[in-house]
């Protein structure tokens, strides 16, 4: 750049989110790890997965009540001997003579010779005999074998996101550990000589650092592993340090701050003189953005103010990494905007706003350091770039937050 402040066009929305998802789809063939069921939850299964053996594994009893064969209690009342109870987790085989019933407990094994079991609450008990009042076809709350899923049987596909009605089918069948896609990682590096963490104590002209921990919260919120969080100050050589070692650990990493048209702009200096790609992106907020590639490692450089960062990770990045992650797409909704907008021409605006019952409403405040009003949305609310004038009423494109 022969001029830090020459006049460059402002790039499109959509074309600069394009580079972001060409530079980020590569991670889709990120490896395969092998994690123990309780560290599932929440992971892409790499593999198909099936069943190793038969569910119910063996027959079982689907009541509290008494296993009898069929064919005897098919006059009732009727009443039979009781030679014995059998408790769910009782290993030992017992067999049902005819004519004879077994107290079972609901899970237990059903002894052979019994074909259907009778629910205690239609029978009356002495301890010796029971007087069964109900009768009873073969097959009846008895769980068969196998009717839930065969051994050899499909039980989850490769891409599914393991939610925990999953993990309960994978470890009913015995299932110690699972094959499951690498999650994204991602490094997070702030940049600000004004920066303090907080919990410490302010000196004037310093803020505390609130664009690190929100988006580490916002990248682990959509699937991605956050491998560190860190601060340079607006030294070239701090900034290069920290720089080196989030690459050496992420897939990706994210800056904020240092990228606008001012002095001390330590990010674009550093990064565009090993190619990056800096410069206005026709957003409100969110208008300086930069691009690079340190190692093989995409570099996606924000806006330092807060809600220029959290909007641009809301605009550019949030799709493409819940996608990787196997998460669901926020779903996109038209609603009418409830609020009258003015809008500067060839800026496509996000607007932060919350739902109402027959809309979209603004929430006041929308500069980019208003970061306690956004605490208060809901919802972006997209303003096309031609737009100037939007009056309430129109219908426009509201994303979730």
């Amino acid at each position: 750049m022969s001029s830090r402040h020459a006049l460059i066009p402002a790039r499109p929305v959509d074309d600069h989110r394009r580079r972001i998802e060409d530079a980020l789809r590569p991670l889709s063939g990120r490896a395969v790890e092998t994690v123990p069921m309780d560290r599932a939850l929440g992971r892409l299964l790499a593999a198909d997965v099936d069943a190793p053996l038969d569910l119910p594994v063996f027959r079982n009893s689907a009541m509290d009540g008494y296993a009898v064969r069929a064919d005897t209690v098919a006059i009732v009342p009727a009443t039979l001997p009781l030679i014995g109870v059998v408790a769910a987790g009782n290993t030992e085989q017992l067999t049902l003579p005819p004519g004879a019933a077994v107290k079972v407990m609901t899970g237990a094994p059903v002894p052979p010779g019994a074909d259907c079991v009778v629910p205690v609450e239609h029978t009356e008990s002495d301890g010796v005999t029971v007087t069964v009042r109900t009768s009873r076809a073969t097959g009846d709350f008895v769980r068969e074998p196998g009717t839930d899923v065969r051994a050899g049987a499909l039980l989850a596909s490769a891409g599914t996101l393991l939610r925990p009605r999953h993990i309960a089918a994978l470890a009913a069948v015995g299932l110690g550990e699972l094959p499951v896609r690498r999650r994204v990682r991602a490094a997070v590096l702030t940049t600000g000589d004004e920066l303090r963490p907080a919990g410490t104590d302010l000196l004037p002209g310093q803020i505390y650092n609130s664009n690190g921990i929100a988006l580490a919260a916002a990248l682990a919120d959509n699937g991605v592993e956050v491998v560190s969080v860190a601060h340079s100050t607006d030294e070239h050589a701090e900034f290069r340090a920290r720089l080196a070692e989030a690459v050496a650990h992420a897939d990706v990493v994210f800056t904020s701050g240092g990228v606008s048209m001012g002095d001390f702009e330590v990010v674009k200096e550093v990064l565009a003189a090993q190619g990056g790609e800096f410069g206005p992106v026709a957003m409100q907020p969110g208008g300086p953005q930069g691009l690079s590639v340190v190692d093989g490692v995409p570099v996606l450089s924000f806006p330092g103010n807060p809600v220029s960062t959290m909007v641009s990770f809301e605009v550019f990045a949030r799709p493409l990494l819940r996608e990787l992650a196997g998460l669901p797409a926020l779903p996109i909704s038209q609603l009418p905007l409830l609020d009258s907008v003015r809008s500067p021409a060839g800026k496509r605006q996000f607007l932060r706003g919350k739902l109402a019952a027959d809309g979209v409403t603004l929430v006041s405040g929308q500069g980019s350091h208003l970061i306690a009003a956004m605490a208060h949305a809901e919802v972006l609310v997209d303003i096309p770039a031609a737009a100037t004038e939007v009056p309430a009423g129109t219908v426009v494109e509201v994303r979730p937050l």
